[in-house]
C-alpha cells in the first residue's frame, strides 16, 4: 500500500518508515522538517497541502504519527498545539474520506488518561490504566488535543465508515526525562519498562499490525507498552515499597541493580496495561523488563535507546513524534 506517514523525520518515524518498507509498503513521508524518509516538507495544519499529497501520491492508507508534544509547551503556544494535533489530524481524516482511504491509524498518547490527581500520584494505591479507564481529564494542552484528536477519529469512523484505530502509546522517546531527574538516563527507562514504557522497535511494530487489521476492526483504541509484570493485587504494595514487589516478580534484580549502581522504584504510582492490544490485535512488545535485567546479567548492551543528546526535528512551525 502506499501509506502516508506523518511526523516521518521524528524519532518514531524513522524506526517506522524503514519497517513499513520492509513490509512491503510505499512510504509517502510528511513533516516540517526534512529526513531521510520526508518526501513533502510541511504542516498538516496546512489543509491545502494535504489535500495536495493525497492527489500527487495517490495515499491508500494514513498513519499519523506527528503531533505537537509535551516538551513543546514551553516552546509552542496553545493554538499552536489546536491548528496541528486537533485541525491537522481533521484535514487528514478528510482527505482520507474524500480519496476512499480503507485505512487510518492514529498515535496517541497514554497522557490523555493522566488528571492532575494521577500526575502527583495522590492517594493509597498505584492506578491501574486500561482502556476503560476515566473519567478521562488530561492535564494539559498536550493532552487534551490528543483526547480531542481521538474523537474526530471516532467520529469518521462512525459518519463516514473510515477504520480509525488509536494507539496510546506509552512512552518511547530516547532523550532524558523532562520532569524527573532521580534516577536518570538509562535507570529510569529500565524501571519504567516496568510500567509506562516501550521501545521505539516496538512501537513501530504496533503502528503496522494496527495497520494491517483496522479494516476488520472498524474502530478502536489500544494502549501500546511494553507488558507489566504486576497485577491488579499489586497496586497497594506498589504504593508503599515497589521494590519489593519488583524483587519478589524478579528474584535477583535488586542485586543486578546494585552492581551497576542502579536503584529500583521506591514507589510506582501508575500501571499501563496493554494486555488488550496483545488480545485484539496480536501485539505483544519484545522487551520488557526480564530483557533488561537479562542484558545486565550478562554484560550485554541494554536494549533500549538512550540518547541524552537527541533533539526532536523542528521549523518554524514544528511538530515532533507523538510519545
Amino acid at each position: 500500500m502506499r501509506v502516508l506517514l506523518t511526523g516521518s523525520s521524528g524519532w518514531l518515524g524513522r524506526f517506522l518508515a524503514p519497517a513499513l518498507q520492509a513490509a512491503g509498503h510505499q512510504v509517502i513521508g510528511i513533516d516540517v522538517a526534512p529526513g531521510e524518509h520526508t518526501q513533502v516538507v510541511g504542516s498538516v495544519a496546512n489543509s491545502e497541502l494535504v489535500k495536495r499529497t493525497f492527489l500527487n501520491f495517490e495515499v491508500e492508507a494514513v498513519i499519523h504519527a506527528g503531533a505537537l508534544h509535551k516538551p513543546d509547551i514551553v516552546r509552542q503556544t496553545t493554538q499552536s498545539f489546536i491548528d496541528v494535533n486537533l485541525t491537522g489530524t481533521l484535514n487528514l481524516l478528510t482527505s482520507a474520506i474524500e480519496s476512499g482511504v480503507d485505512r487510518f491509524v492514529f498515535t496517541s498518547t497514554t497522557s490523555v488518561m493522566i488528571s492532575q490527581a494521577i500526575r502527583t500520584e495522590q492517594g493509597t494505591a498505584a492506578v491501574w490504566l486500561d482502556e476503560r479507564s476515566g473519567p478521562l481529564e488530561p492535564r494539559n494542552i498536550y493532552g487534551v488535543t490528543k483526547l480531542a484528536a481521538e474523537g474526530l477519529c471516532r467520529d469518521a469512523f462512525l459518519k463516514h465508515g473510515l477504520p480509525c484505530i488509536v494507539l496510546r502509546t506509552s512512552r518511547f522517546f530516547p532523550e532524558d526525562d523532562d520532569t524527573h531527574g532521580i534516577p536518570s538516563g538509562e535507570n529510569l527507562k529500565a524501571n519504567e519498562l516496568l510500567y509506562r514504557r516501550a521501545t521505539v522497535e516496538d512501537m513501530a511494530d504496533a503502528h503496522i499490525l494496527a495497520l494491517e487489521c483496522a479494516p476488520k476492526i472498524g474502530f478502536d483504541i489500544f494502549i501500546i507498552s511494553a507488558p507489566t509484570p504486576f497485577t491488579r493485587e499489586d497496586v497497594t504494595d506498589l504504593k508503599l515499597d515497589a521494590a519489593s514487589v519488583v524483587e519478589r516478580c524478579f528474584p535477583g534484580a535488586s542485586t543486578l541493580y546494585a552492581l551497576r549502581g542502579w536503584t529500583l522504584p521506591k514507589t510506582i504510582g501508575r500501571i499501563y496495561d496493554p494486555s488488550r492490544a496483545e488480545q485484539v490485535l496480536g501485539f505483544r512488545a519484545g522487551i520488557d523488563f526480564a530483557a533488561v535485567l537479562e542484558a545486565l546479567e550478562q554484560g550485554n548492551e541494554l536494549p533500549f535507546a538512550h540518547d541524552p543528546t537527541y533533539l526532536p526535528p523542528h521549523a518554524d512551525f514544528s511538530f515532533a513524534t507523538a510519545g
